[in-house]
């Protein structure tokens, strides 16, 4: 027994699902996606990302083969499998894609219909609370770096895609700065955007202000202006400069798996007090009893069981499972996320 996926309208084992060669989700990254989370084992605003992927395909001419109510029982079916799999306390993160099609250079003018129909996905990944569940206390640090976001006038940055080489660029300068350190980036007229995994908030004295343009609008930005709008905290899109970053009194990630991070140092010196600031903790608190799990306690607790030995033994087994996947020269479906 082994978690599922969904592929070309089949539930298969995990360890079976895998992009062709000839995919253009390989071969040129044409594929949109989208993150979504569980919290007790159910997808969280699952509606706003299946609507915003609907938008996506619709932006860049992908075939559209599935409605939102079908979308919506795929990924209801599978979490409800792959839930089975982990502890009730944890929870899955919840991927959904489709790619452009196949290359037509492959296959030739005889498959031109057959290059149009592209792979469409959905699967399960248990969260690996590790990565995050210190940040809540100790936070994350962003740098600036040389490479800069698409515009918007090439890639529509509303479009959730996995074009992500230019991102995978940016963070290994970061890296180069600090081992622990996450790529920051503005446009090419110097404005502030975002991160690889998350939308950027700046918080001055009450004000919560987030970038306005060349960023994907996230699932996880909307979340935070809900919640500051419950807890009377004056939120709003603006242009904003890196240099502001440092001017701050909290800076703080939104993001779909670990939903907020604090940024306590930016550039390799203190954001405000450099500790999590007191509109993080509110609004962090304010989410988790939005969805009744303290969100800080499960990433702690659950990164303590996802080091015990057991675990171990689980991601070993997935891991041999993937070994064999790739030993058949297929490409399996796991990928770089963006995960808003």
């Amino acid at each position: 027994m082994e978690p599922i996926a969904y592929v070309n309208g089949d539930y298969i084992p995990i360890s079976k699902a895998a992009l062709h060669v000839f995919d253009l989700g390989v071969v040129a990254g044409a594929t949109v996606s989208e993150m979504i989370r569980t919290f007790g084992h159910r997808p969280f605003r699952l509606p706003e990302h299946l609507d915003r992927m609907q938008r996506s395909q619709a932006a860049l001419g992908f075939e559209t083969r599935l409605t939102v109510a079908e979308w919506t029982a795929i990924c209801q079916h599978v979490v409800s499998e792959n839930s089975k799999f982990i502890p009730s306390h944890h929870d899955l993160g919840l991927i959904a894609f489709v790619t452009a099609g196949q290359n037509l250079t492959y296959l030739g003018q005889a498959d031109r219909d057959r290059s149009r129909r592209g792979t469409v996905c959905v699967h399960t990944f248990p969260l690996p609370f590790e990565l995050w569940a210190e940040k809540y206390e100790h936070g994350i640090h962003l740098v600036t770096v040389e490479t800069r976001s698409i515009p918007d006038q090439t890639l529509d940055a509303r479009i959730k895609h996995r074009s992500r080489l230019h991102w995978h660029v940016a963070d290994q300068q970061a890296k180069q700065k600090e081992t622990t350190a996450v790529a920051v980036l503005s446009d090419n007229e110097g404005y502030l955007t975002e991160t690889s995994a998350g939308n950027v908030w700046l918080v001055h004295g009450k004000t919560l202000v987030t970038p306005a343009k060349n960023v994907l609008h996230g699932i996880s930005r909307d979340e935070v202006f809900l919640l500051a709008n419950v807890l009377h905290l004056p939120a709003q899109l603006h242009s904003c400069r890196p240099q502001d970053i440092a001017s701050a009194d909290e800076v703080f990630i939104s993001s779909t798996p670990n939903c907020l991070l604090p940024v306590t140092k930016y550039n390799g010196q203190p954001v405000g007090h450099g500790h999590p600031g007191p509109i993080f903790r509110q609004l962090i608190n304010a989410w988790s009893q939005s969805v009744g799990i303290d969100i800080v306690e499960q990433m702690q607790r659950g990164a303590i069981d996802r080091k015990s030995a057991s675990w171990i033994c689980v991601f070993r087994s997935l891991a041999f499972h993937l070994d064999s996947i790739e030993s058949k020269g297929t490409s399996a479906v796991f990928d770089t996320e963006q995960v808003r």
